[in-house]
């Protein structure tokens, strides 16, 4: 029910309001970071994989017809 109400708001978002969010989630990525430094031990690579896991159901949604 509260998805259904977001899934109408956001199609109100421009361009611009949507990289706003998406800084929002690199500025609060970075606190997490600075917060648990830990995580920022992990090897290079372990990030890429992870990110390109996370991209992959995105990849196939924008290929679908």
């Amino acid at each position: 029910m509260c998805f259904k109400t977001l899934n109408e708001k956001i199609k109100n978002f421009k361009w611009w309001d949507m990289s706003i969010l998406k800084l929002c989630v690199v500025a609060f990525t970075l606190m997490i970071a600075k917060l648990w430094s830990g995580i920022l031990g992990l090897e290079w690579y372990w990030y890429l994989i992870f990110g390109v896991v996370l991209m992959i159901p995105l990849i196939i949604k924008l290929c679908k017809k």
